[in-house]
């Protein structure tokens, strides 16, 4: 299976370029659904999470209280270091379980922590969705109704715009209309069936 693994900054048009390749047949498999997936509950990692950081991040429905694990993990990097450890490895095994069962020409693995991940180690090929950091705010603050500092902080947090275009095989400049986003996108479409054969 060949897998395209695509990245991009919050705001970048992450979501807009899967939804193109998704009505194109493509499978998406998204990091960030698996990693809610993993995390249900019955789930053996919630059971682990609750087991570590305690009862009390669990919700009185049995799902996972995110609010009360995201006050631990964020104040405590040791904390956020075993979350990881305990989240990554059934990330990765829901990741490889949804690539396995796809029956499209390719897949695309959409991931904002693809290069920062052992995700990469799942594709073939890297395609980051660029904008500028600008773009970037604009967008996120319309999208989340959020200040211009939390998506300042986000992006702080995510990696350096200059450090993911250098480990990408393919870039889509996304600072025009969606019409230019998605003329970019059947160019690489196309690439990507002849590079499937």
């Amino acid at each position: 299976m060949f897998v395209v693994g695509l990245t991009g900054g919050i705001g970048s048009g992450k979501t807009a370029a899967t939804d193109y390749l998704a009505q194109q047949g493509i499978t998406i498999v998204d990091a960030d659904l698996a990693s809610r997936v993993v995390v249900e509950p019955g789930q053996p990692a919630l059971l682990t999470i609750a087991e570590h950081f305690g009862q009390h991040v669990i919700a009185d429905d049995g799902a996972l209280d995110r609010r009360a694990l995201r006050e631990i993990v964020f104040a405590d990097p040791d904390a956020l270091k075993t979350l990881e450890g305990i989240t990554h490895p059934a990330i990765g095994a829901e990741l490889r379980r949804q690539i396995e069962a796809s029956q499209s020409p390719y897949t695309v693995l959409v991931s904002p922590l693809l290069l920062e991940t052992s995700q990469k180690n799942l594709v073939d090929r890297i395609l980051v969705i660029d904008a500028s950091a600008e773009l970037q705010v604009e967008r996120t603050m319309a999208r989340d109704q959020v200040p211009e500092a939390q998506v300042a902080a986000i992006m702080k947090a995510q990696l350096a715009r200059s450090k993911r275009l250098d480990q990408a095989d393919d870039v889509v400049e996304n600072h025009g209309s969606l019409d230019a986003l998605h003329e970019q996108l059947q160019v690489l479409h196309e690439h990507y069936l002849a590079l499937a054969k």
